[in-house]
């Protein structure tokens, strides 16, 4: 319905932010990791996810369409509300929630308040296939330097290894880190 809102910030917290776009403030529920990515800013650009409920009507703003797209695939899992998933997303950026779930890492997801293994082996069994078409897609989940990562893709795919194998072993080598092709090539020969 909202695709996202763009003002001044009047008011803001690690929980939530108030931004005021022509004569109406909105009160934005956001995750920690999009109050730090708009750090001291006066003025942002948010997308929004809006929850309506029996007893109320929310909107989450995120600082890019990454984390909104994690936090919609997160609230699609049973047990997952739009809290739990914003509490993930505190505690994770949308990368590690998306390699972890590639990778099934439950001890990860685990270590989030509020999850249990029960929880994370549900998130992850609900949401490998999707968040592995999504990062087949347009690379959703993967900010880091498409470049290397396309370079490195390309090396190992002209070796014989299948794409699916190689994006996998992508996943698990590329964390944020900057590395050079040959680096990234070396550690996804030895995950395969």
């Amino acid at each position: 319905m909202y695709e996202f809102i763009e003002g001044e910030i009047v008011e803001r917290s690690p929980a939530h932010l108030v931004v005021k776009a022509g004569s109406i403030a909105y009160l934005l529920h956001v995750s920690v990791n999009t109050f730090s990515n708009l750090g001291t800013s006066e003025t942002a650009k948010l997308y929004l996810h809006h929850v309506v409920r029996e007893d109320a009507q929310l909107l989450f703003g995120f600082a890019n369409k990454q984390e909104r797209e994690v936090f919609r695939l997160l609230i699609s899992v049973s047990g997952v509300g739009a809290n739990t998933a914003r509490l993930i997303l505190s505690s994770m950026t949308p990368a590690e929630v998306s390699t972890s779930i590639l990778s099934g890492n439950v001890v990860a997801l685990q270590n989030v308040k509020g999850i249990g293994a029960k929880s994370a082996q549900r998130i992850i069994v609900d949401l490998r296939d999707k968040v592995g078409k999504a990062s087949e897609r347009d690379d959703l989940f993967h900010p880091q330097d498409n470049t290397v990562r396309e370079e490195a893709l390309s090396a190992l795919v002209a070796l014989g290894f299948p794409r699916k194998t190689v994006e996998k072993s992508l996943a698990k080598v590329i964390q944020g880190e900057e590395q050079s092709v040959e680096e990234v090539v070396k550690g996804a020969l030895k995950l395969m």
